[in-house]
Parts: C-alpha cells; sequence; structure tokens
C-alpha cells in the first residue's frame, strides 16, 4: 500500500499556473448552501492539505454515477482520491451514499473534525481529521485501482468541473452555470 507522501509547498507541481490563476481571481466560490460552517471548514483544511502534498482538488464534482463527491483530488500521477465530509456522528449515519464512491477512485477517505468518534467509521477506508487551516490523515486508505476507462471519465469530468469553474470566476456574468 503506497502511503501520501508529504511534499513542500515550494514543490507544487506548476507553481506559476497556481499562483497565476488563484491569486490574480478575487471573486470567491459561491456557497451552495447545502453544508454546514463545520463540513466547509473541513472541507477547505482537507483541500489546503491535499493541495499541499500536490493533490488538484476540486468539491462537489458530479461523478458518472450522479452522485455528487465532496472532495475529489487528482494527483499528478492520475491517483484519484474520493473524500466523503462528515461533519458529526448523525450526518454519518443520515448519509450512506459514499458506498459508491468506490467505484469512482483508487483511495477513499473520510474527513471530520476532532470531536467525533473515530470507531463510527468503516476500517476499509482512509481518515482524515481536519479543521478550516490544515488536516491529518489518522488513518490511510487503501488502494483498489480503477479500471483506465473509469479513470478516464473521471478524470475528463474532473478537468471539465474545473475549466468551467475557473472560466466562471475569471467571467462571472458568462454562460458557465451548468456542470455535467
Amino acid at each position: 500500500m503506497r502511503k501520501l507522501e508529504h511534499r513542500p509547498l515550494a514543490n507544487l507541481p506548476l507553481p506559476g499556473i497556481l499562483a497565476m490563476s488563484v491569486r490574480s481571481l478575487t471573486a470567491a466560490l459561491p456557497v451552495d448552501g447545502r453544508q454546514s460552517p463545520t463540513a466547509l471548514a473541513v472541507a477547505r483544511g482537507t483541500a489546503r492539505y491535499l493541495h499541499a502534498l500536490g493533490y488538484g482538488v476540486i468539491g462537489e464534482l458530479p461523478l458518472p454515477s450522479g452522485r455528487r463527491a465532496d472532495l475529489v483530488a487528482l494527483g499528478g500521477n492520475g491517483e484519484i482520491i474520493i473524500v466523503e465530509i462528515k461533519s458529526s456522528v448523525a450526518d454519518f449515519r443520515a448519509d450512506q451514499k459514499w458506498t459508491d464512491y468506490r467505484r469512482h477512485c483508487d483511495r477513499l477517505y473520510f474527513a471530520t473534525v476532532l470531536d467525533v468518534p473515530r470507531a463510527i467509521f468503516p476500517a476499509d477506508a482512509g481518515l482524515i481529521v481536519a479543521d478550516a487551516f490544515g488536516a491529518s490523515i489518522i488513518a490511510d486508505a487503501p488502494e483498489h485501482r480503477l479500471a483506465a476507462a473509469t479513470r478516464k471519465t473521471v478524470m475528463l469530468r474532473f478537468a471539465h468541473a474545473a475549466a468551467l469553474r475557473l472560466q466562471a470566476l475569471a467571467d462571472p456574468q458568462g454562460p458557465y452555470a451548468v456542470e455535467t
């Protein structure tokens, strides 16, 4: 099982592109209203952590099955990670759609806050504990490599959604509201 390696922020892939696209845009991403403040904080901290590890991260990505993954991370080697955010025990118990996510990633993680008991999460998924400013992997996720056709489909959805969202930030009055 390959462990996620920590990479210093100075060694991020394509730093010029990241600096240009993120720092030059002043608009904030819209909040869709479905997430609690706790879930938003966990998503932010987890995304920051995964970016520091060299992954590109996008939130609320529509999957081929019709579900939406909370966070999808794409590594430079094509590895796909899905992170399902659970802000409380009640949130975990109320929503079991995450079982479908395994079909669309190489590794599945849950991300939560420190107060949520670790014992509620399945042993066959990874666990990340996060706050709004960062995160830490508590348990590694087992690898289950995707078939090439599935990987291509998820990567194309990732690229398409990321491009639409970036263009929508650059051109807020443009026709970029709909993602497939």
